[in-house]
């Protein structure tokens, strides 16, 4: 603390000096690594942007499967390499549009999908052998990656030609989203039979995303958004492993993604202690042997909780900023988000300004044109051991209870997160922590700026299209492959992927499977976090 009373701090309370010198580099331990070797701080690859430029993968979808099928390819004519999927919360939960639970919600946060057909509209046009495609979907997630594979068979595309990520991380979603259906140990198979079918039918496709991402939008610290998220790894690893899969077999398709944040040097810092730690986790804990089993590969998206309603376009300057961190951080892809989003969907202008502040960055500032720009930093060096530092503890307490699903039923990890979002609220109610717009430099005037949005007449229009589904298919192969889904879904030793293709094949509704599952596995029910 300065003699004025003002605190050095990062956002996660990790204290900072006046300035730094070689002295703090030796006591870090510096990262005297080159990039591309292990444990990977300077980068997974030793010319990373050099070689290849990240993935600029904006996160689209709304309303109907035609108009995302627009945004699309909109996006795609202006230069972005990959399609990040949004679904709305209806298809998040496993509730088909006409479901009672359903109304109001279809197609306002995400795309609407209830069966095959709107798959197929979804990506008509789009040749899935030529474009990485990634889906925001977790419970669901086993259903969305059969739905996308059978498009692709469609389409005539082999399966090994397929790229791309599909979320699937529920653990997060019990800490801190809340799109959860079955009970933990019942999701975990789910994972698990995601990573087998991926190893044997789809090798260049990512099996999860480990998704720090929705903790640190929940309020948590930049230090346990990396503990809490590799505590989830070290979960879906050792779930993988006691199902009969080898480590070699499955962890070089695990990807990770992480938030942005406003704190630009602890973000920097922060993508590199997890890159370190995850390496040494894996080779240490988990005995792998392919150097490709160590690397933490990751996307990053700028963080959406940081967004004013007030003042929008500063905004665009959050966004930026964000984005080169997580570029300095290293990141294999990125989605910027676009100004309006703490009042809607973004509009196409905005969406497009997003994607162009990705483009600027690339192009135009240097920043690509070496490898770990930041690397030798005595700040950057010595803030980055420290967090590591911090999380590993975070780390050691969790096993201790007996892992990540113990201290998520417990109500451990909630709790955390729940004290961080408080104290972080907090110091902005009282200007210990400035938001320009909100608590300080304040215009009398809020700049208004279009939005996008959502055609009511939308809702019925899909209900419409699921009901003529309905009409049309062969009902008894429904019912059929329904049925041989449930008796897979009972033996816990059958992997239920190519069950759950053969109903969507049939043209079974999202919400069909999702309801076999339910009766099987039964609905969780979120314990009292006191």
């Amino acid at each position: 603390m300065s003699k004025h009373g003002k605190k050095f701090e990062t956002t996660s309370h990790l204290e900072i000096k006046p300035f730094y010198t070689p002295a703090d580099l030796k006591v870090a331990g510096g990262s005297p690594e080159a990039p591309g070797e292990f444990p990977f701080t300077r980068g997974i690859q030793p010319t990373m942007y050099r070689g290849r430029l990240w993935t600029m993968r904006q996160y689209a979808g709304f309303g109907t499967a035609a108009e995302s099928n627009r945004r699309y390819k909109f996006l795609l004519s202006q230069g972005q390499k990959g399609l990040s999927v949004a679904f709305d919360l209806p298809t998040q939960i496993g509730l088909d549009s006409d479901h009672p639970l359903a109304e109001g919600e279809v197609g306002k946060v995400g795309v609407a999908i209830d069966s095959l057909r709107d798959m197929e509209t979804l990506f008509e046009g789009i040749p899935l052998d030529r474009v990485s495609t990634s889906m925001t979907i977790n419970s669901t997630a086993a259903i969305l990656l059969c739905l996308y594979v059978a498009v692709a068979k469609k389409q005539g595309v082999p399966l090994e030609k397929l790229s791309g990520t599909v979320q699937n991380d529920i653990l997060k979603e019990y800490i801190a989203r809340g799109t959860y259906i079955y009970p933990p140990r019942h999701s975990l198979r789910l994972v698990t039979n995601i990573f087998e079918f991926c190893s044997r039918q789809l090798p260049e496709w990512n099996s999860i995303s480990i998704s720090g991402y929705h903790i640190r939008e929940a309020g948590s610290s930049a230090v346990q958004e990396v503990a809490f998220t590799l505590m989830n790894g070290i979960t879906y690893v050792t779930a993988a492993l006691e199902a009969g899969l080898d480590v070699d077999q499955f962890a070089p398709r695990l990807s990770f993604f992480f938030n942005a944040h406003n704190d630009f040097l602890e973000e920097i810092a922060k993508f590199r202690t997890a890159r370190r730690l995850w390496a040494r986790i894996m080779r240490d804990r988990f005995k792998a042997k392919n150097p490709k089993s160590c690397m933490l590969r990751f996307h990053a998206q700028t963080s959406g909780a940081t967004l004013t309603a007030q003042q929008p376009d500063n905004n665009i300057v959050r966004v930026s900023l964000q984005a080169l961190a997580a570029v300095l951080g290293g990141a294999q892809s990125l989605h910027t988000n676009s100004r309006d989003e703490a009042l809607a969907l973004p509009t196409e202008e905005a969406a497009l300004l997003a994607l162009r502040t990705q483009q600027i960055i690339a192009q135009e500032t240097g920043v690509a044109n070496t490898v770990d720009p930041v690397g030798g930093s005595f700040l950057i060096e010595s803030m980055t051991a420290e967090i590591e530092r911090r999380a590993q503890e975070y780390i050691d307490r969790i096993e201790k209870m007996g892992g990540m699903l113990q201290a998520i039923e417990s109500g451990f990890v909630q709790k955390e997160i729940q004290e961080s979002a408080y104290e972080y609220q907090r110091a902005i109610e009282t200007k210990e922590h400035v938001v320009v717009g909100v608590n300080e430099f304040i215009t009398a005037e809020d700049t208004s700026i279009p939005i996008l949005r959502i055609d009511p007449t939308i809702e019925e229009q899909q209900k419409r299209n699921l009901a003529a589904v309905r009409r049309e298919r062969d009902n008894s192969r429904v019912q059929s492959s329904l049925n041989r889904l449930e008796t897979a879904a009972r033996d816990l030793h059958e992997n239920v992927l190519p069950f759950i293709l053969n109903a969507v094949e049939a043209y079974a509704t999202l919400g069909e499977i999702s309801d076999v599952f339910r009766r099987v596995f039964g609905e969780y029910k979120e314990a009292v976090v006191v």
